[in-house]
């Protein structure tokens, strides 16, 4: 089923953000067309009854005035220029961006006021914002993390179905890099039994150090009401075994326990000593619930790597 775009205008761009190393995001879409089954969204979208199983990632918003809007609140004279991170909520180069430019207009605009900027992203589109991204890296602090849980193809078809193959997203980290830009690899979410082998975590963390990242972080698997349910039924398709030890190994937690996280993190800081890189994180810090729709691992853990 194609995806339904739908252009509406938005009255705010930036959105205030509590609990996080950062105090602001922005998000120029709403909606992934990536459907990774993991996804940390679906759980919000269960809470607002707006579609989050199958139908999560069937519709768009596009937001088309974004741009505008952003440029008038950062020239506003109470704005004192802390950082934004884009694509905390829905990935701002997913599709859409090809044809919107969106996510590009919203870069220029925080270059143009010399703001820091924060990049979450599966998008090897990125690399098309190479300049924007130098001349924004000129005036302020500029952050990129490209998300790569995993390099088996297997894997990742089956988890992140809308996403472009890792080593794609690998590739895109080398040029990002090449050009100056300091690009992180993120780790998440690992997956405890399909994901969290020491050979599949070294060849990620191996293949960030070649291909010139600035560091690699990590996250575990968390799974709310609304993402545990379509996670693990997507997984039952494939890998049945798996997804049935993970409802015994979970129980009725949103996270795993604190012995399984620890074991986790002693092997990730194993293998930083025989892959060395610039910063490694072990996934040891365990989200606080909270209301908005961010990603906590990922904000905690590379809040501090970084």
């Amino acid at each position: 089923m194609r995806p339904e775009y739908r252009e509406e205008p938005c009255r705010s761009a930036l959105n205030p953000v509590r609990g996080m190393p950062f105090a602001w995001s922005l998000n120029p879409y709403m909606g992934c067309v990536h459907r990774c089954t993991f996804c940390y969204v679906r759980s919000f979208e269960r809470r607002a009854d707006r579609p989050w199983d199958e139908r999560y990632g069937r519709s768009v918003r596009i937001k088309t005035n974004v741009a505008e809007v952003l440029r008038r609140e950062l020239a506003r004279r109470t704005w004192t220029h802390e950082e934004v991170v884009i694509g905390a909520a829905t990935d701002p180069y997913q599709p859409a961006e090809g044809r919107w430019r969106l996510t590009r207009a919203c870069l220029e605009a925080l270059r143009d006021a010399s703001n820091p900027i924060g990049i979450i992203t599966r998008g090897p589109l990125v690399v098309r914002d190479r300049d924007v991204l130098r001349e924004a890296a000129a005036r302020a602090p500029v952050r990129l993390w490209v998300s790569v849980p995993t390099l088996d193809d297997a894997l990742w078809r089956a988890t992140e179905p809308g996403t472009s193959p890792p080593r794609q997203r690998m590739r895109a980290v080398r040029l990002l890099a090449e050009a100056g830009i300091r690009v992180s690899v993120l780790m998440a979410p690992i997956v405890p039994g399909l994901t969290d082998d020491d050979a599949g975590l070294t060849a990620v963390v191996r293949a960030s150090r070649e291909a010139g990242a600035h560091g690699v972080g990590a996250g575990l698997l968390y799974l709310q009401p609304g993402t545990r349910e379509h996670f693990l039924a997507e997984l039952e398709r494939d890998y049945p075994a798996d997804a049935e030890r993970l409802r015994a190994l979970f129980g009725e937690r949103t996270y795993l326990a604190a012995a399984d996280t620890r074991a986790l993190a002693a092997r990730m800081a194993a293998i930083r000593e025989r892959v060395p890189t610039r910063a490694l994180l072990a996934p040891l810090v365990r989200p606080a619930a909270r209301r908005e729709p961010e990603p906590p691992v990922l904000a905690r853990q590379l809040g501090l790597a970084f």
